[in-house]
Parts: C-alpha cells; structure tokens; sequence
C-alpha cells in the first residue's frame, strides 16, 4: 500500500525470525469489578502491566482454500480526487458502510506536539483546537457519507484504565454516538476527566472493531484510529525483535484481514512515524492489505494548499485504498459472513471521574446503568440498532436522546473552527492537573526522581537505562538523583 505524503521505509519484519503467526485469539486479563463494572486491578502495577506470554515458534500457515490474488497483497494509491474514490466504490458494488472511531489517550500525547503544538498536549481543550479536533472536525465534514444509518461506535484507549488491554466506550450505555457532532462533544467531555497512562498498543482497538464486524454479521466497516505515534517499544528490545505491544498489535492487524474491515491511522503530532508504515506496507501473511497510515499534522501544515484543498487532501489520502480493499473483500467471499473466531473484547465504561461527570455515578453510590451485551459479551451493533439494557429501555437521562432513524446531518452541521467560538480557558488532561504528571513517562508507575541534562525527569530506576531522553530524544550526558 502507498503511503500518505511520505515514502517507504525498509522493513525490519521482513528479517524478523520470529514471524508472527496469524491468531485469533486475545489474551484476556484478570480484573475486578468497580461499582458493577469490569475493571482492571487497581494494584500497584495492575493487569494491564503484565508481559503476555513468549510468541510461540513460527508455525507455516495451511495453504488457502482459494489463492490470494497479488492485486491484494499491496494495494497502490490510484485516485487523484474523492469524488473518484466515490465513483471506484460505486462500480465496486459498495452499498452500505459503517464507521468505527478510536482515539488515543496514552501520556506520550503530552509531548509529540512539542514542535507541531507549541509544546501543549495533543489533548489541551481551550482557546483553540487541538490536533485531535481539528481531526474529528474534518472526518465529520468529508467522511459521514461513507457511513449509512449515521451511528458510530467510538472508543478511547490507552488511558488509566485500560492501558494495553482494553477500550472505553464513549458512552456509558455502551451505544453509538449518533453522528460526528456527538463524537465532537463526547470528546470534549471526556478529556478533562480521564487520566493518559500507557503503554501504546493499537491491538485492544482493533479487536474491538472486529467484533463489530463479526455481531453486524459480516458488513463492511471503516475503522479511524487517531492517535499520536508509535507502539510502545522498550529500550531494552533487540533490533529486528518486538515488544509485546507490537506484537500484539500484527496479530490484530493481521487477523483483521480475515474480515471487511479497513483501517485507517490518522498520525496527529510529531511522530514518529517509522512503524505506522511499516504497518502500512510490511507486514506478512494478511489476506488482504488492510491497513492505511495517513500524516495528518504534514497534511495539515503544508505551505502550497488552503484550507479546503488540506481538507480534501485528508479525505483523499484517507479513501484512497478503500474501493480495492473493498473489492478484495468481495473477492476473498467476506462480505456476509461471520468467521466465528472474533477476540470478543467487551468494552469498558467510561473512566469515573467522566461517569461522576456525567451524574451517572456520582460519589460511586448511584445505581449505574446495566451494560448491554449480546451473547459473547459484547454490545450489540447489529444493523445499527441498540438494545439500551437487558430489558431494552431507553439509555439513562443524563444522556442525549438517541433515535436511530434520525437523518443525516448535513455536510455544514458539523464543528467548523474557523468561526467557533470559544470561552473556556485551556484544559489538559486529568493527567496533567492531579499530580500525576510527577509520574515516569517511561514506566508510568514510579515517581520522577532523576533529572537529565536537557531538564526532562524520569524515574530512578528507567534513567539509568535510557542513552536518550524518551521526551526530546537528546542525548544523556548528565543524570541528577533528586530528592
């Protein structure tokens, strides 16, 4: 697959010894229920920090029932407008599509907008909008065609509660937003209240949305992620090897291929970008190319084009794969089937301090609503209708009302920054505003007690490790004990 206003890098899986083999499976982790809910421990270092278990030795897959076309395997950028990718997907046959929305909460988003953010965090909500709204704002104007009832399951991860191994729903009913405009404001709501942990692993987002796939029996979903840079990779792992969060991440991305699904990563802040493109073009023993980086932030600072042309580069770079994935979909008979074998994540609520925010859970006494699930476990996004409980009530009050049939929204009725309006003072993260941003942002557990030469602190126990800052990647020259 062509990459998004960069070029290829050379790939490090292509050597890699250790291949991954395709898995279906998800290693589940012991939790603990808070108020009702399945969280994860609230231990020092919680479930959500345990090393899975050693990859197994690469196992040579069974040859395919049917041979996969190479038309499938790297699929090229061929369109030069949108209105183009619309037409190849009308010729392809594509008559319904969903939108799935995932975004990004880990700590490394206080830092990678150090030179595209003036140093802010990637989630700062105040005077003017961040990276991740400018984002939404555009998908909301250029994608919502390209879903058709207009209800969109969005997710959050990588915060303090769910780390590695989970996803929150952005709302608390575990139902869709009902449009862009209430995934603005969902986003909006949630981000002063939540705490960015780590590490970064796009596999629990991924899973997430095949079994979305899998319970709306075989349709053809888009997945967005929007997040800020690279899987988490220790200091301590070997070239040409990868760490548990990569790993994780391949097997999701490759066992996607088994369903119609397509993903597309939108790269807000300064990167890195080296592994998203090794995703984008590398990776082995998929059954079709499924996977789309695009370089928002380049996009969006370039010189040469206006406003509308940025937009429309971004939608283009975003669509570009989409008609031959889909076709490759129709070809590999995936389309209306359900493989059977999907992770069966079952989402979290909302963190807390978001659902005592909201007056669901206030002080942790209130009754909370009950989580609707389908058979496996998970929410039921068959068709795009919700059941809003175990008895199918409606969604609890202190949520917007929710009709599934309601048009859509208009391509102007979405946040448009040009002309918005914004009293509020910049807010940060919880992460930033509680004392927690005394924390490692290496280990995320330990205090900061070491202090670097370029001024940026770590732990004790992750400095005496690093050659580089993690922060402003200097080199270490000088390493202060504080106390």
């Amino acid at each position: 697959m062509g990459n998004s206003g960069s070029s290829s890098s050379s790939s490090s899986f292509n050597n890699d010894p250790r291949r991954v083999s395709r898995s279906r499976g998800y290693e589940g982790s012991s939790s603990q229920a808070y108020g009702g809910y399945s969280h994860p421990s609230s231990s020092r270092y919680g479930d959500a920090y345990e090393e899975p278990p050693s990859e197994p030795p690469y196992v040579p897959r069974p040859v395919p029932k049917k041979p996969l076309k190479r038309e499938f395997s790297f699929i090229r950028d061929n369109y030069s407008s949108v209105e183009e990718v619309q037409n190849a997907l009308g010729q392809a046959g594509m008559e319904s599509s969903n939108l799935i929305v995932g975004i990004d909460f880990t700590k490394s988003n206080e830092w990678t907008g150090k030179n595209s953010y003036g140093g802010r965090s990637l989630h700062a909500i105040g005077g003017e909008p961040n990276p991740y709204e400018k984002a939404l704002s555009i998908i909301g104007r250029t994608l919502p065609k390209f879903d058709d009832d207009n209800l969109i399951p969005c997710f959050g991860f990588g915060d303090s509660t769910t780390h590695d191994k989970y996803v929150f729903s952005f709302n608390a009913d575990h139902r869709p937003c009902e449009g862009f405009e209430e995934v603005f404001s969902r986003y909006r709501t949630i981000v002063p209240h939540l705490r960015l942990a780590g590490p970064t692993s796009f596999a629990p987002i991924i899973n997430a949305a095949i079994d979305i796939v899998e319970e709306s029996g075989g349709q053809y979903h888009l997945l967005i992620i929007i997040a800020d840079g690279q899987v988490t990779r220790s200091v301590d792992v070997a070239y040409g090897q990868q760490s548990p969060q990569e790993a994780a991440t391949i097997r999701a991305i490759v066992n996607a291929s088994s369903y119609p699904l397509s993903i597309v990563l939108v790269g807000v802040g300064d990167g890195p970008w080296d592994m998203m493109r090794e995703f984008d073009d590398n990776l082995p023993e998929r059954s079709f190319d499924n996977f789309q980086f695009v370089n928002f932030t380049e996009i969006m600072n370039s010189r040469n084009l206006n406003a509308h042309q940025k937009e429309a580069k971004f939608a283009l770079n975003a669509l570009m794969e989409i008609p031959l994935q889909y076709r490759a979909t129709l070809e590999l008979s995936m389309l209306g089937n359900q493989v059977g074998t999907s992770p069966g994540i079952k989402p979290l609520p909302p963190p807390p301090k978001v659902l005592q925010n909201d007056g669901i859970y206030p002080g942790g006494n209130s009754r909370q609503p009950q989580q609707p699930t389908h058979k496996n476990g998970y929410p039921n996004y068959n068709h795009g209708h919700y059941s809003g409980g175990a008895a199918g009530g409606p969604p609890p009050s202190s949520t917007r009302d929710y009709h599934p049939h309601s048009p859509h929204h208009s391509f102007d009725s979405y946040p448009s920054f040009n002309n918005h309006n914004y009293s509020t003072q910049p807010s940060a993260p919880a992460s930033s505003v509680d004392g927690s941003n005394m924390d490692c942002p290496v280990c995320l557990t330990d205090r900061k007690d070491m202090a670097f030469n370029c001024g940026h602190q770590t732990c004790r126990q992750c400095g005496v490790g690093l050659l580089n800052c993690p922060m402003c990647r200097q080199l270490i020259t000088t390493r202060i004990h504080l106390y």
